[in-house]
């Protein structure tokens, strides 16, 4: 998992690998942030005496992160019919919206990788898209029946019919910001992402009520 070339430097100093992105910094405290001494060298030696960069385990830790797809949730819920011009909710279920991470150890060497969520894109379907800082809020009884979410909602302005199986597709992709630090380093490898759709309904108001005579 070599890097093919050495690593370039951009105006801020920050060293982007080659290969996997990663943005490598000086860890100022080490010693607070890793129980192993810094070794700007690249890392200790492996049993065959090379050394482990530490930016190699640093790709490691990363690529075995395990960040969860988005469990969408929609207000009225998504197996029933949204209404046209009335708000949708959109959120994004809370056990999905935590840091993940991962420590990856090699003789002399640990680096942690953690990955957080920041935002939220939706495809809603019909042309549009929400960008939410954050999971969304949840629909609760407290609130109007017609109010529209404070912080991540759509209205839908025409029905889902003519759509494949009469049907929106709704798309959320969680966009992750993954930081690592280990070995006297850090870094950050920005703009992950984990994605899921749902299919959604919309009617017009008018459509329900016939349907339901």
């Amino acid at each position: 998992m070599a890097s093919d070339g050495p690593p370039t430097v951009d105006s801020t100093g920050c060293e982007y690998l080659v290969e996997g992105g990663l943005c490598v910094l000086p860890l100022f405290g080490a010693e607070e942030a890793d129980d192993e001494p810094a070794d700007k060298g690249g890392g200790e030696k492996g049993g065959g005496g090379e050394k482990i960069p530490v930016e190699v385990v640093a790709r490691q830790a990363v690529g075995e992160l395990v960040m969860p797809e988005p469990v969408i949730r929609t207000s009225p819920d998504e197996k029933r019919a949204q209404l046209v011009r009335v708000p949708t909710w959109l959120w994004i279920d809370k056990g999905v919206w935590e840091p993940v991470s991962k420590t990856v150890k090699v003789p002399g060497v640990s680096v942690t990788a953690t990955a957080t969520p920041v935002e939220t894109i939706w495809a809603t379907g019909d042309g549009s898209s929400v960008v939410c800082e954050g999971p969304g809020t949840p629909y609760a009884k407290r609130f109007a029946a017609d109010a529209s979410s404070p912080d991540c909602g759509h209205t839908y302005r025409r029905s889902s019919a003519g759509q494949p199986d009469d049907a929106y597709t709704l798309t959320a992709t969680i966009v992750w910001d993954v930081h690592w630090h280990g070995g006297g380093q850090q870094g950050a490898v920005p703009g992950l992402q984990t994605q899921a759709e749902v299919p959604l309904r919309v009617a017009e108001a008018q459509a329900l009520v016939t349907d339901g005579a």
